[in-house]
C-alpha cells in the first residue's frame, strides 16, 4: 500500500504563484510515476503533470511553460511549482502515483487539495 500527503493549496490571485507537495509512503519501492491531476466542478479529473523515477516529465498543455514539476526520490516527494496563475486553473488539485503491478498498473491517490485562483 502507499499513503500520499499533499500539502499547499490555497486562494491566490490571478498572476500568483503556488508550491503543492506530496509526500509518499509505503510501497513506494522500484519504478513509479508521480504526478499530479486535477478536477474542477463538473469536470472530468485531467492530468497535469507527471514524473518518473527517472525525472522524465509530462504536461497538459494547459500548463505547460507555467507549471513545474519535481521530485525527491531520497524523500518520496514530489512538487508542483504553479506560476502565472489564472482563474481556469481553480480546481482540487490530486497527487498520484502509478506503480507496475501483477497484471497493469496500480494507481494510488491522495485526498485533494483545493487551489483557487481568483480574478
Amino acid at each position: 500500500q502507499v499513503q500520499l500527503v499533499e500539502s499547499g493549496g490555497g486562494l491566490v490571485e490571478a498572476g500568483g504563484s503556488l508550491r503543492l507537495s506530496c509526500e509518499a509512503s509505503g510501497s513506494t519501492f522500484g519504478y513509479n510515476v508521480m504526478g499530479w491531476y486535477r478536477q474542477a466542478p463538473g469536470s472530468q479529473r485531467e492530468l497535469v503533470a507527471v514524473i518518473d523515477s527517472g525525472g522524465t516529465t509530462n504536461y497538459a498543455d494547459s500548463v505547460e511553460g507555467r507549471f513545474t514539476i519535481a521530485r525527491d526520490n531520497a524523500k518520496n516527494t514530489v512538487y508542483l511549482q504553479m506560476n502565472s496563475l489564472k482563474p481556469e486553473d481553480t480546481a482540487v488539485y490530486y497527487c498520484n502515483l502509478r506503480r507496475p503491478g501483477f497484471v497493469g498498473n496500480i494507481d494510488y491517490w491522495g485526498q485533494g487539495t483545493q487551489v483557487t485562483v481568483s480574478s
